[in-house]
């Protein structure tokens, strides 16, 4: 197996001077000081230009020079991305190809010679065949997207080869792997022999594996987790390259058609045809009204022409927060929507021969947002919201499935926990094997509705979603010989 190991980090224009220092000392400052310390790292790195700027004016310099240095010794490579992480499905062309060239010029300002991009990073994984084909056609050799975008989930895409997209035949795809990543970024793995168990069935095999997370989640959202970081970095096993090497070690023979999806996006949402949910809701009064205001915006600056200055702005007002921080399910900050809204405002008051109408305009769009917001707030819309969240796995997993004729849902995990548990045993990890005894113990007699860490979701995390699907499939087709010839349905 070889390893590619993938950080993203990015803070929006607008973020709070109080929010910016926290993240700074609680991940950035001690993640890239922690890293200079490891001689053979591999890792690769996406830093939004917007960032780069805003540790550079804010006073956060050591930052910038210690990302530098490990570029400099060849153990940090850099990937491209947008400037100010708009979703890029839902720009132009013109205005993709823009924000990838000031990214490009900003980042290679502070990192000089260092920053040598050779794959693309879209913002939160945003991908359509538009993106793709910009992508291409700016002669970018590599793409990385989430697995879903493999085939929509249905399973995970081969590590022993990699893809072209259909139809841009230069540009490659690697696919971030979700279970491994997700078990760092949850804090399941906290040294190198969590790390090896996770892997050990693929640690011989001849595929890559590609994982992919936020940077900010080592030590500010998850604090320690860098320093279980660095141990699984200064592992000698699986071998550590950079995206641009994997070509020299699997082919590209093979194209195919990439689901437009986000790192975020669920089968479900696929099939339902709401992949970019967390941003663009079509049952969401907010994002509807952002999202006019945007496109009023982008009209107005079609017919006019504007200043570099002027352009800043816009493409500012472009940033993706405004939209996940007004998803409300179950991401929400009315600070975040009025920032976004007032972003916009600014934008379209700051273009040339503007009339009083085209204010009027973006002011009733700007009132609009945030009354809606506001209403959501007051109204205990959000709060109810929030709730069923909360109150999601309230619910005994035995109720969501055995007793609502989906045995082969319930079977499958509890199944495959015993497994577990017999293989940590027999390895004398006697710690987890418990941990997976009272696992089962507490979805058989509905007592799993307290932990923090559904032992569910624990599952999902140690075990890929299409080898659960196999064994459910396997359950149901057993369950069907046995199901009884009555309408009434039979519990246990």
């Amino acid at each position: 197996m070889i390893w590619v190991n993938f950080l993203h980090i990015y803070q929006p224009p607008v973020q709070s001077d109080e929010i910016l220092e926290r993240v700074v000392n609680e991940s950035y400052r001690p993640l890239f000081k922690g890293l200079l310390m490891i001689p053979n790292l591999k890792i690769n790195l996406n830093i939004s230009g917007v960032l780069t700027e805003l540790l550079m004016k804010k006073g956060y310099s050591d930052v910038v020079d210690n990302i530098k240095k490990l570029a400099q010794s060849r153990r940090l490579e850099f990937t491209e991305t947008a400037k100010y992480h708009p979703l890029l499905p839902f720009l132009k062309k013109d205005a993709i190809s823009r924000q990838i060239i000031e990214n490009y010029k900003t980042n290679k300002k502070y990192f000089g010679k260092a920053y040598l991009p050779a794959c693309f990073f879209p913002p939160e994984m945003a991908y359509s065949s538009k993106v793709g084909k910009v992508i291409s056609q700016m002669d970018y050799k590599m793409i990385i997207l989430d697995e879903i975008s493999y085939n929509g989930g249905i399973n995970e895409p081969p590590r022993d080869q990699l893809f072209k997209i259909q139809g841009e035949s230069n540009l490659i795809i690697v696919f971030r792997e979700r279970r491994v990543s997700n078990c760092i970024m949850s804090a399941i793995v906290r040294n190198k022999k969590d790390f090896l168990d996770l892997i050990k069935d693929d640690l011989n095999k001849n595929i890559y594996l590609c994982t992919a997370m936020d940077g900010e989640t080592f030590g500010h959202h998850r604090p320690e987790l860098e320093k279980a970081l660095f141990k699984i970095l200064s592992s000698n096993r699986p071998k550590q390259i950079f995206l641009s090497e994997l070509p020299k070690y699997f082919k590209a023979e093979n194209k195919i058609k990439p689901i437009e999806a986000t790192w975020a996006s669920s089968r479900d949402d696929i099939e339902k045809g709401v992949q970019f949910f967390s941003w663009k809701n079509p049952k969401n009064k907010v994002h509807q009204f952002q999202w006019k205001f945007l496109n009023y915006l982008l009209q107005l600056l079609s017919k006019k022409k504007c200043s570099k200055k002027i352009q800043e702005k816009i493409d500012n007002a472009m940033a993706s927060d405004q939209f996940f921080w007004a998803s409300g399910e179950p991401w929400w900050s009315i600070e975040m929507i009025e920032k976004g809204a007032w972003a916009l405002l600014e934008a379209l008051k700051s273009l040339p021969l503007l009339t009083k109408s085209n204010q009027k305009v973006g002011h009733d769009y700007y009132k609009n947002i945030l009354s809606i917001a506001f209403w959501w707030q007051r109204s205990g819309k959000i709060e109810k919201l929030a709730k069923k969240y909360r109150e999601a796995i309230k619910i005994p997993f035995r109720e969501r499935t055995l007793e609502q004729d989906k045995p082969e849902v319930y079977f499958a995990f509890i199944n495959t926990m015993k497994k577990k548990m017999l293989e940590a045993a027999k390895k004398k990890n006697f710690e987890r094997a418990i941990l997976w005894r009272d696992a089962i113990w507490k979805l058989e007699t509905k007592n799993d509705i307290y932990d923090a860490i559904h032992a569910v979701d624990l599952l999902r995390l140690e075990v890929p979603d299409p080898q659960l699907k196999k064994l459910m499939d396997r359950y149901k087709k057993n369950y069907e010989k046995i199901k009884p010839g009555q309408p009434e349905r039979r519990t246990v």
